[in-house]
C-alpha cells in the first residue's frame, strides 16, 4: 500500500482545542494524532492496565511519518466525532509509530498477513486485552468501497464479537500467536542434515545463488523483477563480491547498470542529492518520493564500493550529493541524523520536486532549452502534468548529440542546477521526521566511514566519528552496557532492539578500519557478548529481536528476512566474522557459522530475501583476508589499501607493537612499514608496497 506524509501537519494540529495522551510524546507521527477526538493511548503500561480492568479489546493502530494513507484514514475517521466516540466506548485505542516501536509492529504486521495474505499501513490490529491478536487490516474507508467494509462498520462488528463470541475470538488470538511465535522455523534447517555434506561452504553454492538472483534481473532497466522497483542494494553488493570471487562479468555489469539508471533516474533528486525511498515504474523515473536515511545510507554504501571497482565519476559525484543532502537537511547540531523527509507537501504528493517546463524556462532563459533537453523536461510534463528531472544520458554522449564540449556542458548544467535549487528552496518544504533512531544512525556511520575509504575526504571520517559520540552520549543507558532505541529533544527511549545493536557494533568495525582506534573494537565486543547473553536462542543459534529483558511484547520474535534493511541476524552474522578475527574469538566465528549452517538452504533458493546473508556465505567460501599494516607509515598505507576493492576485509594498523590483538601481535615496527596478508592467521611474507600488497591478495 502506498504510504505518503501529510506535510506539515503537527503544527497546525497541535493548535486545537482538545489534546489527548499522545501530546506528552515525542514522535511526530503520534503529536500528529495528539488532537484527534480518539482517546489514543501510547504503547505504554497504563492503556494495558485501563483493557484488563474495563475487559475490553484493544485496538492497535500503527503507521508512520511519511504514510499517506494513515493520514487519509486520520482525517477520514479519526477525527470524525461519531467515530471517536464509538472507539472510546468500546475499545482501548492505541498509537504506535511503527518505527520507534518495531517489534510490536513486527508482530501486528505478521497477524495481518496471516489473515489477510497482505499487509500495509495504516496497520489496524485488536488484541485481547493481554495483547494477543484476533483480527487486522490496513485501510479502511469511511463509507463501504472497494469491496472493503467502513471502518465503523469493522468496530462494530468486532466489538459485537468480541462481547457475545469471546471464546472464538480468544481461540484465533491463541491460533495466531502460536503462528507467528513458530514463523521463522521454516527458514531454518538441521545442521545436522546440512553437515552429512562434508564441506557445507562450497564454491557450487555461490554460483547457485548467482543463477537464482539473475533469473530476477531486469536487463533493460537493472534491478530486480517488475515495478514497483525497490533498489535491492543488498543483492547487488552480493553481485560485486560474487564478480569479485569469479571474474563474473554479468554480475558486475547488472550492479553497474542498475547503479546508473537509479542514478540517472527521478528516483534520485537531480538537484539536491539523495535518493527516494522506490520507483513507481520500472525505468526508476517516478520515484515514491520520501526519502528515508537507511536507502540512502545503503546506497552510499554501495556506490563506494562500486567506485573502488570503476573509478566512475558519476558515482563519486552522487555519493558527494547524497552526503551533501544529508549534512544539510538530516543532520542534528548534535551529530546524530534524522529520519525521513517527507514525499508531500501542502497536502500534494511530490509538489516539492516537480516542474512545469515554463518555470524553467522562465528562471533559465537561453540555457533552458539545452537542460530540459538533458533532463527529460518536456512541455505537457512526464508525470501528472508536471516533469520529473531525470536523465536520459551520459554526459559525454549528450555532449556529441549537441555537438558541444563535455566539460563545458557539465558546467552549464551544474550553473543551471544550482539556480533551479535554488528556486526550489524557496517552496514549501517537505515534513521532516526528526527522531533520531539508533539503527537507522549506525548504518549512515558505517555509509560515512564507507565514502571516506573510497573517496578520502576527510569530513565523512569527521563525521562518522561524531555520529559514534552523539549515539554514545545520547543512547547509552547510565552504567549499563544496555542501549535506547531512538532520541528526541533530549529524551531517549525504549530498549534497543537487535537491529540496533547489530547496526551499530559493524559501524564500530567499519570505523575502527578508518581510525584505528582499538577502543571501537572493545566497545563492539561489550555489544556483541550483550547480545548473545540477553537475545541469543541456544536450541536454533538464532538471535531474537526483543531482549529477554523486555516484557511489554506478548512474544519474541526473530527476523531473518534481509527487506527494505538488513536483518539483525544476517549482519550479527558479518560481526562475528569480523570480530571473531580481529579479536581472536573462535567462539564467535563457530556462531557465525552455525548460524549460516541452519539459513544455508533457505539462502540458497530465495537470496533475494536474504541479500546480506548471502554475502556472509560468501565470507565462509573464500574467507576473510586478514590484513595487518605496522610501522611508521602504516596509517598512510592503510589509506591506499582502504581505496582497494576487496570484500568484506579485516584491517588492523598501528605504528606500534600492540601484542592485545592476534593480526598486530609479534609484528615489530622496523625502519619501513610492512603489509602482511594472512588468512586464518597464517601470513604471507609481508610486503612494503600498495602495488605488491595488490597482486599478493589477490593470489589468495
Amino acid at each position: 500500500m502506498s504510504c505518503l506524509f501529510a506535510g506539515n501537519q503537527t503544527t497546525n494540529k497541535l493548535s486545537g482545542p482538545y489534546m489527548n495522551r499522545l501530546q506528552h510524546e515525542t514522535s511526530p507521527y503520534l503529536l500528529q494524532h495528539a488532537s484527534n477526538p480518539v482517546d489514543w493511548h501510547a504503547w505504554k503500561p497504563e492503556a494495558f492496565e485501563k483493557a484488563e480492568k474495563e475487559n475490553k479489546p484493544i485496538l492497535v493502530s500503527i503507521g508512520y511519518s511519511t504514510c499517506h494513507w494513515c493520514h487519509v484514514m486520520e482525517r477520514e475517521s479519526f477525527e470524525d466525532q461519531e467515530v471517536a466516540d464509538f472507539m472510546n466506548e468500546n475499545f482501548v485505542c492505541i498509537k504506535v509509530d511503527r518505527e520507534e516501536r518495531p517489534d510490536v509492529d513486527q508482530i501486528y504486521m505478521e497477524a495481518c498477513q496471516v489473515l489477510t495474505g497482505g499487509g500495509g499501513w495504516p496497520l489496524n490490529c485488536f488484541l485481547t486485552p493481554d495483547k494477543r491478536p484476533f483480527y487486522a487490516g490496513t485501510y479502511f474507508p469511511p463509507m463501504p468501497a472497494h469491496n472493503r467494509p467502513s471502518w465503523l462498520q469493522v468496530l462494530m462488528n468486532i466489538s459485537h464479537a468480541f462481547q457475545t463470541k469471546r471464546e472464538t475470538m480468544e481461540d484465533q488470538a491463541n491460533r495466531l500467536t502460536e503462528i507467528i511465535q513458530n514463523s521463522g522455523k521454516k527458514f531454518t534447517g538441521s545442521q545436522l542434515k546440512v553437515l552429512k555434506d562434508g564441506c557445507p561452504f562450497r564454491k557450487d553454492l555461490l554460483d547457485k545463488i548467482f543463477q537464482n538472483l539473475e533469473r530476477g534481473f531486469d536487463k533493460l532497466d537493472g534491478g530486480f523483477g517488475a515495478a514497483p522497483k525497490f533498489p535491492g542494494t543488498m543483492s547487488l553488493a552480493y553481485l560485486l563480491n560474487y564478480h569479485y570471487y569469479t571474474g563474473e562479468k554479468t554480475a558486475l555489469d547488472h550492479v553497474l547498470l542498475s547503479l546508473d539508471k537509479m542514478l540517472m533516474g527521478g528516483i534520485y533528486d537531480q538537484l539536491g542529492g539523495g535518493f527516494a525511498r522506490y520507483a513507481t515504474d520500472t525505468k526508476w523515473l517516478v520515484p515514491h518520493f520520501e526519502k528515508m536515511l537507511y536507502d540512502n545510507a545503503l546506497l552510499v554504501s554501495l556506490l563506494s564500493d562500486a567506485y573502488k571497482i570503476t573509478q566512475k565519476e558519476i558515482y563519486k559525484e552522487t555519493i558527494e550529493e547524497t552526503l551533501e543532502w544529508v549534512e544539510r537537511e538530516m543532520t542534528h547540531a548534535g551529530g546524530g541524523l534524522y529520519s525521513a523527509q517527507d514525499a508531500d507537501s501542502e497536502g500534494v504528493e511530490g509538489k516539492f520536486f516537480v516542474w512545469d517546463r515554463a518555470e524553467i524556462e522562465q528562471a533559465l532563459g537561453d540555457d533552458a532549452v539545452f537542460f530540459c533537453g538533458f533532463y527529460g523536461v518536456k512541455e505537457d510534463g512526464n508525470w501528472e502534468g508536471k516533469n520529473i528531472l531525470w536523465r536520459e544520458w551520459a554526459f559525454e554522449d549528450f555532449a556529441e548529440k549537441i555537438e558541444a564540449d563535455p566539460s563545458f556542458l557539465k558546467t552549464k548544467l551544474a550553473k543551471a542546477r544550482q539556480k533551479l535549487f535554488e528556486i526550489r528552496d524557496k517552496r514549501v518544504h517537505p515534513g521532516l521526521d526528526d527522531k533520531i533512531l539508533l539503527d537507522w544512525n549506525a548504518l549512515m556511520c558505517s555509509a560515512y566511514a564507507k565514502a571516506f575509504s573510497a573517496l578520502g575526504h576527510e569530513k565523512y571520517k569527521i563525521a562518522a566519528v561524531k555520529n559514534l559520540q552523539f549515539i554514545k552520549e545520547k543512547f547509552q543507558q547510565p552504567d549499563s552496557p544496555k542501549f535506547y532505541h531512538t532520541y528526541k529533544n533530549g529524551q531517549a527511549q525504549y530498549d534497543a532492539f537487535l537491529d540496533d545493536y547489530a547496526f551499530l557494533t559493524e559501524a564500530m568495525i567499519d570505523v575502527y578500519e578508518i581510525t584505528f582506534d582499538t577502543e571501537y573494537l572493545l566497545q563492539a565486543n561489550r555489544n556483541v557478548e550483550y547480545v548473545i547473553s540477553n537475545f541469543l536462542d541456544d536450541t536454533d543459534k538464532m538471535f531474537y529481536f526483543t531482549s529477554a529483558e523486555q516484557k511489554d511484547v506478548p512474544l519474541r520474535r526473530k527476523n531473518l528476512y534481509d527487506s527494505a534493511t538488513p536483518s539483525g541476524n544476517s549482519t550479527m552474522v558479518r560481526n562475528l566474522q569480523r570480530l571473531g578475527i580481529l579479536l581472536g574469538n573462535e567462539d564467535f566465528r563457530q556462531l557465525a557459522s552455525d548460524m549460516l549452517l541452519s539459513m544455508k538452504g533457505s539462502i540458497e533458493k530465495y537470496p533475494s530475501s536474504f541479500g546480506r546473508w548471502t554475502s556472509a556465505i560468501a565470507n565462509e567460501v573464500y574467507g576473510i583476508p586478514e590484513i595487518a599494516i605496522v610501522g611508521d607509515a602504516a596509517i598512510e598505507k592503510a589509506r591506499s589499501v582502504q581505496a582497494i576493492f576487496l570484500p568484506q576485509k579485516t584491517l588492523m594498523a598501528s605504528t606500534v607493537t600492540n601484542n592485545d590483538f592476534p593480526l598486530l601481535a609479534n609484528k615489530e615496527p622496523d625502519v619501513d612499514t610492512y603489509i602482511y596478508v594472512c588468512q586464518d592467521y597464517t601470513c604471507r611474507q609481508p610486503v612494503k608496497t600498495v602495488a605488491e600488497f595488490v597482486q599478493l591478495v589477490r593470489s589468495i
